[in-house]
């Protein structure tokens, strides 16, 4: 992707807004990136922390999560193996297409964040529009993970009381809206409240162990089964051609991590987007490999019955299910804060910058207002998860908001920074990409229609 020789969008620093702000809003930046200064002149001559065989661990890091068990119910959507192996395969061609638009971009504006390449690219309302997604995003994913949370301790409790999961339990400590509630007043609050955190490295390394193990434990439970586990019907074909669309969403959340993608860029020893382009590939190819295997033979375990939560499939009294349920609730207890902080940013970014306040003069007021941000914050995610207790629903809305992450704003971008090179003609190749990045915002505004449609209509009103 050659590197025009106009600026982009040159008038960004006039608007009446806080650079204190952008730089406070470091969002969603991968736990293990450390980045040189933004204005650094030594940008690009190898300053940077990460290692090429570094960033690819680390993109692998963000895009692998809890959205894992889902994928069995995305290949049981999309109608069987073939047909989800396809889907995935297709969307990840544009996946791994906007990853390097990101940088290409990054690059180009001198950006360090997702939201500030937008900003700076695209302009003003795009860029609010960027950080108000990624705040739902964000918001709707700690529903997820207090909805994973509750998910996985019914049935660790199921087999502790040795009570039939049928008959549900009798004893009011194990009633599910008490779990959740009492597991993350007692441990994600406490670890939601602080400025910074300190530990995203830990929470990392945590939860890369408990995704393989996840995986490797599927894969196992299907080449050896168990012997009570009768033949379930295992679906060839979509039940309709528009079936296909609804393993869209679990997709684009598992493949999401273009929001982390920019610091992974920006951290590289040599941050050129060739070296990018190849980070990024190896690291969705690795992803593909596990997802799919995730998703083919959690599918063919369970076929059409599977749960929207793979492990919920699996009898309570497994343990080494048992195990992977315990290494989830680890991994979502330490990602919860991660994702708040995220969201918390945002907003403390919009209002710094549309307020004009510095930090310098806001540090008391900002204490108040992060305490009342995040029991907010806590409170609302947490009501929401105890009476929405199918993670499917809320996969179908977050999903297609991932899908803007992936496809829209870096589509947008692409068309910004070629319209905004100044050159005398127009080559095939400069046409080409604009198309390109025309088409990926039409593909995602299609997906986020489409989802966001049948989460309003059919999931949600159901």
């Amino acid at each position: 992707m050659a590197q025009g020789t106009g600026s982009i969008n040159s008038d960004y620093k006039d608007w009446e807004w806080s650079d204190d702000a952008g730089e406070r809003a470091r969002l969603l930046q991968s736990p293990s990136v450390e980045t040189v200064p933004k204005n650094s002149e030594s940008q690009g001559n190898g300053l940077g922390a990460t290692s090429a065989l570094g960033a690819v661990f680390i993109v692998v890091n963000a895009a692998l999560g809890a959205g894992l068990l889902n994928f069995p119910a995305a290949f049981s959507m999309a109608g069987g193996v073939a047909a989800g192996i396809a889907l995935q395969m297709c969307m990840l061609i544009f996946i791994i297409g906007g990853l390097v638009i990101l940088a290409y971009c990054s690059q180009a504006s001198n950006e360090r964040t997702y939201q500030e390449v937008v900003w700076a690219v695209c302009g003003k309302v795009p860029g609010v529009l960027c950080e108000v997604a990624i705040a739902v995003y964000t918001f709707g994913t700690c529903i997820a993970f207090l909805i994973i949370i509750g998910d996985q301790e019914d049935k660790i409790i199921a087999a502790l009381v040795k009570e039939p999961e049928e008959a549900g339990s009798s004893r009011w400590y194990t009633d599910r809206k008490f779990t959740i509630s009492i597991t993350a007043f007692l441990l994600i609050l406490p670890l939601s409240i602080p400025k910074e955190i300190g530990f995203q490295k830990y929470a990392s390394s945590l939860s890369v162990i408990g995704t393989w193990y996840v995986t490797a434990v599927i894969i196992i439970k299907y080449i050896w089964p168990d012997k009570e586990l009768v033949p379930v019907e295992i679906p060839t074909s979509p039940s309709t051609w528009t079936a296909v669309f609804n393993a869209m969403p679990t997709i684009c959340f598992g493949f999401q991590c273009h929001v982390s993608s920019v610091p992974v860029f920006n951290s590289m020893k040599q941050p050129e987007v060739k070296t990018w382009g190849a980070v990024v590939t190896a690291a969705m190819v690795i992803a593909l490999f596990v997802y799919t295997g995730t998703g083919v033979c959690g599918f063919l375990t369970f076929g059409a019955g599977v749960e929207q939560d793979v492990l919920m499939s699996y009898p309570s009294n497994d343990i080494p299910v048992a195990l992977a349920r315990a290494f989830i609730i680890l991994c979502v207890l330490t990602s919860y804060p991660i994702l708040h902080f995220c969201g918390r940013a945002v907003l403390e970014g919009l209002w710094l910058r549309y307020t004009g306040v510095t930090v310098e003069e806001d540090v008391v007021r900002e204490r108040r207002r992060r305490l009342l941000q995040t029991i907010s914050w806590f409170l609302l995610t947490l009501l929401l998860a105890l009476f929405i207790p199918d993670i499917g629903k809320v996969i179908s809305v977050i999903g297609g908001l991932a899908a803007c992450f992936i496809f829209v704003f870096p589509g947008l971008c692409l068309i910004q920074a070629k319209l905004s090179e100044i050159q005398e003609t127009r080559a095939i190749s400069w046409w080409a990409q604009v198309s390109y990045g025309v088409f990926m915002v039409t593909l995602g505004a299609f997906i986020f229609g489409q989802t966001t449609a049948n989460a309003i209509f059919v999931d949600l009103t159901a």
